[in-house]
Parts: C-alpha cells; sequence; structure tokens
C-alpha cells in the first residue's frame, strides 16, 4: 500500500521500518519540529536517511498541511506517536482515512500519559489501541486492540519497551490492511466507561511518605524511567527509580519514623512508609547519575535515621 506516515521519536521510526520491510511505500513522513538545542528526532534523521519526502510542520492544521498530504495521493495515513492535533481536514484526506496508535484501552486512560496511570493505580492489566483519529482527545472509533498483563513488579518501562512498543508496531500493520482491505470492524467507544488522565510530570511523581506503601510503590515504578519519582533529601531532589516494597504482618510494627531511613543494607536503602518499607536499589540525586541507593547515600551524608521528603 501507498501510506504517509505522521510521528517522531523511536517508536515513529520503528513503524516506519516495519512497513519499509515489508515492502510498503512510504510516499512521505511529517514530523514534528524538533525545539531548539534538542537531538535529531530518530524518525526525522532515519527519514532523511532513506530519502524519503520529509515535512516538519509547526502544525496540521489549516491549509498547507493538508494541501502537502494531498499531493501525495496516499492510500492511508498511519500516526505513530503523535502530539499535534491532526483536524479532520488532515485525516480525511487520503483514500482510506487514517488510523492512530495509543496505548490503553479505550475508552479507558484517554490523555498523553496513558501508560504511567495505570501503574501508578495499582492496575493489573493494560493494552494499546488502533483507532481513527477525530477532532475528540482519543475518542474515535476503535478498529483494534492488544492486551497485556502488568504484572506486581513491572514498570513503565518494562511495560512499554517490552510490550506496547513491539505490539504497537504489529498492531499498526494489522489494522492497515484491515482498513485498505475493507475487513475493518470499527466500533464506537462506550462513552460511559470512558477516562482521561492528565500529564504525568514532576508534580504528580512527588512522593508523600505518609502515603500507603502499595501506593508509593505503585507511584514509583509507574514512574521508572520517566518523569521519575522524587522526593527531598536537604531541599534537593532525589529521584527513585528501582525499587521494591517490603509489608509489615502486624500493624503499627514499622520500624522508624514514616519517610526516615531505616537501613543501609548492601546496595540498597530502606525507607519506612505507611504499612512497610520501600527499599531504594537505584537512585539519583541532583546534578548526579543514577547510581545504586547505598552509593548515593554515602555521597550525600545519608545516614539511619534520616528524613526524607523535606
Amino acid at each position: 500500500m501507498r501510506i504517509a506516515l505522521i510521528g517522531q521519536q523511536k517508536f515513529g521510526k520503528s513503524v516506519l521500518e516495519a512497513f519499509l520491510a515489508r515492502g510498503d511505500t512510504v510516499a512521505g513522513v511529517f514530523c514534528a519540529p524538533e525545539k531548539p538545542g534538542t537531538a535529531a528526532d530518530p524518525l526525522r534523521a532515519e527519514a532523511e536517511q532513506r530519502g524519503l519526502p520529509l515535512f516538519q510542520l509547526s502544525s496540521l492544521r489549516g491549509g498547507e498541511a493538508s494541501a502537502t498530504l494531498s499531493r501525495l495521493a496516499v492510500d492511508l495515513g498511519v500516526m505513530a506517536y503523535v502530539l499535534q492535533f491532526a483536524p479532520p481536514e488532515f485525516t480525511a484526506v487520503p483514500t482510506h482515512g487514517m488510523i492512530q496508535y495509543h496505548p490503553s484501552l479505550l475508552p479507558h486512560y484517554r490523555g498523553p500519559s496513558s501508560i504511567n496511570w495505570p501503574i501508578i493505580q495499582g492496575r493489573t492489566e493494560t493494552g494499546l489501541s488502533i483507532f481513527r483519529p477525530t477532532e475528540g482527545l482519543d475518542e474515535g472509533p476503535v478498529i483494534l486492540q492488544k492486551r497485556t498483563p502488568i504484572g506486581p513488579d513491572d514498570t513503565l518501562g518494562s511495560v512499554y519497551f517490552d510490550r506496547l512498543y513491539p505490539l504497537g508496531v504489529e498492531a499498526l500493520i494489522e489494522a492497515a490492511d484491515l482498513v485498505v482491505s475493507g475487513r475493518a470492524e470499527e466500533r464506537a467507544q462506550d462513552e460511559s466507561h470512558a477516562s482521561y488522565e492528565g500529564w504525568c510530570r514532576e508534580a504528580e511523581a512527588r512522593v508523600h511518605w505518609h502515603t500507603h506503601v502499595d501506593q508509593l510503590y505503585d507511584l514509583i515504578r509507574g514512574c521508572n524511567p520517566a518523569p521519575g519519582a522524587w522526593t527531598l533529601f536537604q531541599g534537593k531532589k532525589l529521584q527513585l527509580f528501582e525499587a521494591r516494597k517490603h509489608r509489615t504482618r502486624t500493624y503499627g510494627a514499622v520500624r522508624g519514623k514514616i519517610g526516615c531511613v531505616t537501613a543501609i543494607e548492601g546496595e540498597s536503602v530502606f525507607v519506612a512508609a505507611q504499612g512497610g518499607e520501600i527499599e531504594l536499589k537505584s537512585v539519583k540525586a541532583a546534578d548526579a547519575k543514577k547510581m545504586p541507593a547505598a552509593a548515593c547515600a554515602a555521597a550525600l551524608g545519608l545516614t539511619v535515621g534520616t528524613l526524607l521528603g523535606a
């Protein structure tokens, strides 16, 4: 088939490579312009290396984007990790319209941080959806979905890179074949089950040690590797990455005060929380590299009894 690819970053690059590898024609690549001072977008670099027509438009709204896409005369538009708003006049241009990837089981977790939030909220399953883009945010008819469990120790990184990323590339190809061949069955999203979550950023990733240990652990793993859960030590940010939780068997049996370091053992630092302890394995202090928690504690002068969070 003849497609236009709209996307960015490594996921967009992988989708581009997958379509080309099976012999499809990529008539053009739309990639958002990089911000000043940032590295070259992997999708943009791959398109240039392969000599594909590349369009880096500041917006997909208006006549320029639609006219550019129209000139390409494509069967289908494939949206792979798109943060720019694509208006109806743009998505309607290809012969068979457009399909879009979203890493959640729509209508659940619409929005930009849809991988983080199911983990943070303690869900045991997530997935991806390939749907038709509309004016609403992630609200269009669904073409297909893929499910994957969230294990008790999964992180944002393991759920995305090990499963939702490769599954997403495969699902876009599968959906493209269904749509172009006329075999796609589209179903409207059930608005009674719809949920929306905004960005998971610095404010949302802050650790409050009086929270129950289960919720703290879900927050840390749902923010690993990005944006990185964090606490304060002597007024400076300490980011928390690899961790484990240890629940107490007896009510009120937590050793030490909430938020205090209770032990430093091996490469780990243990911190008291409601209902147990968080074992920190990998952390990052301000202006430093990620390192084993015990090594970071030694470098910062963090000892047993130290209170975190202030």
